[in-house]
């Protein structure tokens, strides 16, 4: 049941049309955002004021100093995504705040955002579509733009949670061989046929095109570095749609200079907006901006579901998606 009197929110973004409305009923929401820019920590901080509770987003500076200075009245915050790396729970815990994420409705999208890179790199389609758009298209020639074809290739999946699981389903639409490094060994029926190496120097060794959709942390903090990216075969694709911090940015571009990463598709990067320069060098790299989840279907059930879990801490229940 919910409460006679709507609880302050604060907005940190703008979210889609859907979200905005229910949040706008549902709750007394703050100075808005129109700008939809990401708040600097003391901006956050003044549009706080009088918040019971926070929907933010991914990038917005919820670290332990920030949670520390927020005001007494917030009870909760709402992440719009599934990662955290955003976010300090320990210092949310001590604070007595309440985190929940956005688990499970992006898997399906994040997961064709993963096969729309390995497509897009492996077949020069971002080379094909500037020489296009540039004028400088002469027709159709035997040796253009030759790639890599993906049908019957072998997919190496670092991260076989939701998302890694999801890619190994559509890939084997396409008659990929998929291997696959977790943390731990999956049951029979969600490997689906995969193989498992415990090493992951094994898996790297043994794979034509590489997912990263790992969820990141510190210890996966430039897990593809230099000495594993040399164990990739020559002509190897790497794609990366978890987060950027997987990746070693100067090892990549390096490897994408030389050609033994013939390809690659980013979708996530270190400090993004602000990715390495380095990249835009690269014509062999298809570049997005963070798509992963960007359909109208997923974006409003994120957001559903962020509010979900704010409905259930103001009406005295556990969120479904508490993970601090």
């Amino acid at each position: 049941m919910r409460p006679a009197r709507k609880p302050a929110l604060l907005l940190t973004r703008v979210f889609p049309r859907d979200v905005m409305a229910r949040a706008r009923r549902d709750y007394a929401v703050l100075a808005e955002n129109p700008e939809d820019t990401v708040l600097a920590a003391d901006e956050l901080l003044r549009r706080a004021e009088g918040a019971e509770a926070i929907l933010c987003a991914a990038g917005d500076p919820l670290h332990a100093e920030t949670i520390a200075r927020l005001p007494g009245g917030v009870r909760a915050i709402a992440t719009y995504s599934v990662g955290l790396d955003h976010i300090d729970l320990a210092a949310a815990k001590a604070r007595g705040i309440v985190v929940t994420n956005t688990p499970d409705v992006l898997t399906d999208a994040t997961a064709e955002t993963t096969m729309l890179l390995i497509l897009a790199a492996a077949r020069r389609a971002g080379e094909g579509e500037r020489l296009v758009r540039s004028g400088q298209w002469r027709g159709w020639a035997p040796t253009q733009l030759l790639g890599m074809q993906v049908s019957g290739k072998r997919l190496g999946i670092l991260g076989m949670g939701r998302i890694g699981r999801a890619v190994a389903r559509m890939a084997r639409g396409f008659l990929m061989e998929v291997h696959y490094h977790n943390r731990n060994r999956l049951e029979p029926a969600l490997e689906e046929g995969a193989t498992y190496h415990s090493d992951p120097a094994s898996m790297l060794t043994a794979i034509d095109i590489l997912a990263l959709t790992a969820p990141g942390g510190e210890s996966l903090r430039g897990w593809l570095n230099a000495e594993r990216i040399a164990l990739l075969r020559n002509g190897a694709v790497v794609v990366n749609t978890g987060r950027g911090s997987l990746v070693d940015d100067a090892a990549l571009i390096a490897a994408l200079k030389t050609g033994h990463v013939a390809f690659a598709g980013l979708d996530v990067y270190e400090n993004e907006p602000r990715l390495h320069p380095g990249y835009l060098e690269c014509e062999n790299a298809v570049l997005l901006p963070h798509l992963g989840s960007s359909t109208v279907e997923t974006r409003n059930a994120m957001g559903f579901r962020a509010l979900d879990n704010l409905d259930a801490v103001f009406a005295g229940r556990e969120p479904p998606d508490r993970v601090a």
